[in-house]
């Protein structure tokens, strides 16, 4: 049975009025943990002194205005290409299906290159070429020829490496040497989530009504293109350039075999990066596949042919904003000494924690998705997720920046990734909408394992050293 007219709506205002509230919360606690002070063992590599509140209030100004003009950018694009290609193009479905796995296939591939080209060639620089390629990815997907749309894909995946691995890097890398502390570092990434989630509720809005005005799918990628222009710009000027070890300096191997080699070698010896690449490919993985089986699912159980979508993936984004908001919270309140004078467990314990927490609901709420047959709870069983979402990269990105040292920080991100785009890759082949009950059972089966295996091994580990002991 269908919800009645307007329980989207309703809940997208209640968790609206949930997050404003959350908010002041956060603005509050936020306040009163700002004068504490971080113990040696929280700094970022165990190198950065005293935090520099002035420092972190300009590195977030930076940070926040690039990040969200390109995921503003990035979001505008994604409500409507399977629309231009379908609809627009009349391209036929197993076509459609061979331009998005070229695009995942891409990233796939060029993911360890990125890293490597960001901690060699420089992270800003590599930031400035995303842009570029974002922007030739945008005007590809505008001329309706297969040639043409699959270099388009291919840009497309490169640039998709780059937005999550040469961004973050940077910001961590500026943090280090700016001498900003770890909590501080850790609310400028709880930021970045909250404003991801502000330009995606907005991005998705902007778009409707772009495509709406002129009547083509293509004009939301006009848009991004501009975006990514400004960005371009705004990066430039802007932003100062860091490196990773050996950066900056003439280098024969363009494809870096002898790097990648070392960056393989620091991950099998160290058990606490094998967990954080496996939660990675586990959580990331299941949040993609999530991206195309969500409408499905809901439909199934409804009476209603046309779902409020763009209500919904509002409410998803609310969600998310809501999640990165209670992130902040909880480490203000976990790092914070106790009233007794007894000292918090260090940030590397706490986002060990979190992360290890947030695996475990984020596999709850899959699992009720698969077992609530109901359309109402199977919709807030998906909103649970988001706020996982919302909380995870924060939480992860806090992790990077405690276990992966400078010199190979992006390589390794990006390293990440190989196994999670052919995760995903693997998943698409496979028709994941006809089997969307099973890809939801074991997306929750791996990210109960993942939490398991964190508890086992970074929680424990953190908790007997008080810091990560990893040779590097």
């Amino acid at each position: 049975m269908a919800p009645e007219i307007g329980f989207y709506e309703k809940n997208l205002l209640i968790l609206g009025v949930v997050c404003f509230i959350t908010y002041f919360v956060d603005k509050r606690i936020g306040k009163g943990s700002k004068s504490k002070a971080d113990t040696p063992e929280d700094r970022l590599e165990n190198g950065a002194k005293a935090g520099n509140s002035a420092a972190a209030a300009a590195l977030t100004r930076k940070y926040l205005l690039v990040y969200a003009i390109v995921m503003g950018a990035d979001w505008l694009q994604g409500p409507y290409v399977y629309s231009l290609y379908r609809e627009q193009y009349q391209f036929p479905e197993r076509m459609v299906a061979i331009l998005f796995v070229t695009g995942f296939l891409s990233a796939g591939l060029a993911a360890p290159l990125v890293g490597v080209w960001a901690d060699q060639h420089g992270r800003r620089r590599l930031c400035l070429a995303f842009c570029v390629t974002y922007t030739l990815a945008c005007v590809c997907i505008m001329i309706p020829s297969i040639p043409i749309l699959l270099l388009g894909r291919l840009m497309g995946g490169v640039s998709t490496s780059i937005l999550f691995s040469a961004f973050e890097s940077w910001l961590i890398s500026a943090a280090s040497s700016s001498g900003v502390s770890s909590p501080e570092l850790s609310t400028i990434m709880g930021r970045a989530t909250l404003t991801n989630g502000l330009v995606a509720a907005g991005s998705g809005i902007v778009s409707n009504k772009l495509v709406g005005v002129t009547s083509s799918f293509a004009s939301p990628f006009v848009a991004s293109g501009a975006l990514l222009l400004l960005a371009w710009v705004v990066i430039r000027g802007t932003w100062t350039e860091n490196y990773g070890s050996g950066g900056g300096q003439t280098d024969s191997d363009v494809f870096q075999v002898k790097r990648l080699g070392q960056a393989w070698s620091i991950v099998k010896r160290d058990p606490l990066l094998m967990v954080l690449g496996l939660t990675q490919t586990c959580f990331e993985g299941s949040m993609y596949l999530f991206v195309f089986l969500w409408v499905p699912s809901l439909q199934e159980n409804s009476s209603s042919t046309n779902l409020p979508l763009g209500y919904i993936f509002s409410a998803f984004m609310v969600s998310m904003m809501l999640g990165s908001l209670c992130y902040t919270i909880a480490t203000n309140l976990a790092t914070r000494p106790s009233a007794k004078g007894v000292q918090a467990d260090s940030s590397l314990t706490v986002h060990a924690k979190f992360s290890s927490i947030v695996c475990a609901l984020s596999a709850l709420a899959l699992a009720g998705a698969v077992g609530f047959k109901d359309e109402k709870r199977r919709f807030w069983a998906f909103c649970l997720f988001e706020a996982c979402v919302g909380m995870y990269y924060p939480v992860q990105g806090m992790l990077r920046g405690t276990l992966i040292s400078n010199e190979h920080r992006a390589t390794l991100s990006s390293l990440f990734r190989i196994p999670l785009n052919i995760f995903v890759v693997v998943a698409l082949m496979t028709g994941v909408s006809s089997a969307r009950y099973a890809v939801l059972t074991a997306s929750a089966l791996v990210l109960s394992f993942s939490s398991v295996m964190t508890g086992l091994v970074i929680v424990e580990r953190s908790e007997e050293h008080g810091k990560p002991v990893n040779g590097h």
